[in-house]
């Protein structure tokens, strides 16, 4: 029995979701890396003064 085009694409199809499952995973339920995505969240909404260069549009 030879592997045809369609053997091919349910391969690769079965690999796309075991590693977007994977991901989910290590997004949501790690624990450990958890902490470090609520500090990358909150970013934006930390005070100080940057000097980023969005920040520092200047008008002539």
């Amino acid at each position: 029995m030879a592997m045809d085009i369609n053997d091919l694409r349910s391969i690769l199809t079965v690999a796309g979701l075991l590693c977007f499952l994977a991901i989910v995973w290590w997004a949501y339920g790690s624990k450990s890396s958890q902490k470090g995505f609520e500090e990358a969240a909150n970013l934006p909404f930390a005070e100080g003064n940057d000097d980023g260069a969005a920040a520092t549009s200047h008008r002539r």
